[in-house]
C-alpha cells in the first residue's frame, strides 16, 4: 500500500478531504476512508462501520445537500484509543430528516444506517451549513 502518494500519514490522528458533489465521489470518499483505516490498522469490522457510514454521508450531501460551486468535506479523526470520529460537512444548512423505515423504497435508509451503525451521531451547526457527526468505537 502505497500511502504516501493518497495522502495517509500512518502517525496522523485525521484525515480530511474535500470532494465536488457528484455521484461518484461518495465511493471516491469512501474508498479514501478505507485506505486510511488500513494505514490507522483500525480492526476490519469497525472500518467497514465506518466506510458505510461515511460513504451514506457523503450519498446525502450530494443529493440532498448540494450547494452551486460548494464542495462537500469528509474527515475522519482517531483519539488513539478506540474511537473513530467521523464528520460530512456540506454548504446547506438544511437539516437532514431521519424517515420512518418503508420496506418498498428503495432510497431513504441512509440515516437509519447512521443511528443504527454508530455509537453516538449528530448534526452540528457551522457558519456555512452543517456537519454530519458520527463516532464509532473499534
Amino acid at each position: 500500500m502505497n500511502t504516501e502518494s493518497d495522502g495517509v500519514n500512518p502517525q496522523a490522528r485525521s484525515w480530511r478531504r474535500m470532494f465536488m458533489p457528484l455521484a461518484e465521489n461518495a465511493s471516491e470518499a469512501r474508498r479514501g476512508a478505507r485506505l486510511v483505516l488500513a494505514c490507522w490498522a483500525v480492526p476490519d469490522d469497525a472500518a467497514e462501520t465506518v466506510a458505510l457510514i461515511v460513504s451514506e454521508l457523503a450519498t446525502n450531501a450530494i443529493r440532498h445537500a448540494h450547494v452551486p460551486r460548494r464542495c462537500f468535506e469528509v474527515a475522519l479523526t482517531r483519539d488513539g484509543e478506540k474511537a473513530i470520529e467521523i464528520e460530512v460537512s456540506d454548504a446547506s444548512s438544511r437539516h437532514p430528516v431521519v424517515k420512518s423505515f418503508d420496506p418498498e423504497a428503495t432510497s431513504g435508509r441512509g440515516l437509519l444506517l447512521v443511528e443504527a451503525l454508530s455509537d453516538a451521531w449528530e448534526v452540528r451547526d457551522r457558519e456555512f451549513g452543517k456537519t454530519l457527526w458520527a463516532r464509532v468505537l473499534s
